[in-house]
Order: structure tokens, then C-alpha cells, then sequence
């Protein structure tokens, strides 16, 4: 994981069970389980990079927390579908049906996009309805921790 600059602002957090918060039209996300690493940052906001909505920033709400590189999985990785423990899918609050949108964390190793891979082995599944997210870790062990990011 990269972890890039602290963010400027900071919106209000979401509660627990409710519909997400938003602040300046940007939902907050509560990550279940701090992301490793963090573990005093639970609220962010998923913050689109341009209208493409290709590239987000996941920013802390403390204005001292982290902000990471992150991006939807589906348009990088059409084929990608991990299989989700059936504990997380309960603790995310997702129906039978419902699927979570996967993002996954984006190293950018010294500034050069063209070298950026994506961690697959470890996305963070959101339920956008509930403003709920969790950064999981794959057992299967068949996804790549830095797969290359082309479209």
C-alpha cells in the first residue's frame, strides 16, 4: 500500500447502521476493521480523482489520517471475482443477492503511473448503500499482490 499525503478537509463521519453520511456530495465510508497499518482511522471518503470516476483517493476524515491511490476493480479487471467469506458479506450488512463493490489499493512506486499495479489479493469490498467497508484478505492466494493497472 501506498500512502500518499494527509487530506485538507474533513466531512462528517457516518454512524453505525445508517445510511451514509455525506459531506460536499461525497459519501463516508466506516471501515469495519481499520485498514493494517491504521489502525486509529476507521471513517473515509471515497473521493473520485476526475468525472471518469476511474481513480479515487480513499481519504481519512481526520485531517492527520492517511489517504491511499484506489480504483473500482470491474473496469481494470473485468474477469475479477474473488470469492468473499460469507462473515464479511454479514458484516458488511449485504443481502443474499447483493454484490459489495470491490476497489482495490494502488501502489504507484516513485511517482511513475506507468509502473502502477493493483493489490488484488486484498480489495476493499464497500456496501455503498450502507456506507459500510472492509479491506479483506483473500485466502485463496491466487490473486497477485501488484498486478500492472492498464485498461
Amino acid at each position: 500500500m501506498t500512502v500518499l499525503d494527509a487530506p485538507a478537509g474533513a466531512p462528517a463521519s457516518a454512524g453505525q447502521g445508517a445510511p451514509p453520511a455525506r459531506a460536499g456530495g461525497l459519501a463516508v465510508l466506516d471501515l469495519t476493521e481499520p485498514l493494517p497499518g491504521f489502525p486509529g482511522y476507521r471513517d473515509y471518503a471515497l473521493v473520485p480523482v476526475d468525472a471518469t470516476g476511474l481513480v479515487h483517493w480513499l481519504q481519512a476524515i481526520d485531517p492527520d489520517g492517511p489517504r491511499f491511490v484506489v480504483v473500482p476493480a470491474a473496469p481494470f479487471f473485468p474477469d475479477y471475482a474473488p470469492s468473499l467469506p460469507a462473515a464479511l458479506r454479514t458484516e458488511l450488512g449485504l443481502e443474499d443477492v447483493a454484490e459489495p463493490r470491490l476497489f482495490c489499493l494502488v501502489t504507484v512506486p516513485d511517482g511513475d503511473i506507468s509502473a502502477a499495479t493493483a493489490n488484488l489479493r486484498a480489495p476493499l469490498a464497500v456496501n455503498e448503500a450502507l456506507g459500510r467497508a472492509r479491506q479483506v484478505v483473500l485466502a485463496d492466494g491466487g490473486h497477485p499482490i501488484r498486478r500492472p493497472l492498464r485498461r
